[in-house]
This record gives structure tokens, sequence and C-alpha cells, in this order.
């Protein structure tokens, strides 16, 4: 019986897609997040948050590039119940 073959799957095969070092979902929430800070204030100190932000997302994706999506998934199937407060996590049985 012949020997498994093993073939290496590359990260680059595997990664999300990235636009300047962050992931392309969190770039275009970055941008959305930027153009409401200029309609609000109307000052283009909003583009110092962008970069703020967009440094803050550059050094996160650098541990995980998945996080932000990790966080979004989680956010939206496992909400907090009523009883979070009291527990510390969720809890569905009092």
């Amino acid at each position: 019986m012949a020997g498994l073959v093993r073939i290496p799957v590359f990260r680059a095969l595997t990664a999300p897609q990235m636009f300047a070092g962050v992931t392309y979902s969190f770039f275009v929430l970055n941008a959305v997040v930027t153009m409401e800070i200029f309609l609000l204030t109307r000052s283009f100190w909003a583009l110092a948050v962008a970069a703020v932000l967009h440094l803050i997302g550059y050094a996160v994706c650098l541990r995980e590039p998945r996080a932000f999506d990790i966080w979004i998934t989680k956010v939206s199937r496992c909400p907090r119940v009523r009883n979070w407060k009291r527990w510390g996590c969720n809890s569905y049985a009092p």
C-alpha cells in the first residue's frame, strides 16, 4: 500500500481578502464610519479618526485576520439573554 501523499495548503489560499493590511469588510466598515463622522462634524479631522481606526484594525489583523468576521458572527448569532447581568454569560435557565 502506498504512503499518504501530503499536499500543503498555503496560507494565501485560505486567507480572507485583504486591503491595506485589514480585511475588506473592516475596510468598508471603516470607510462608512469615517463618512458618517465627516457628515456629522463637517470637518476633515474625520480622516485622523479613520487613520486611528485603520491602525487598530491593522494591529488586530496581524494577530488573526478573521477576528472581525468571527466577532460579527458571534454578535449576530449569540445575542445576550435577559439574565446576562446576573450570571455574566448566556445562561438559558434561571
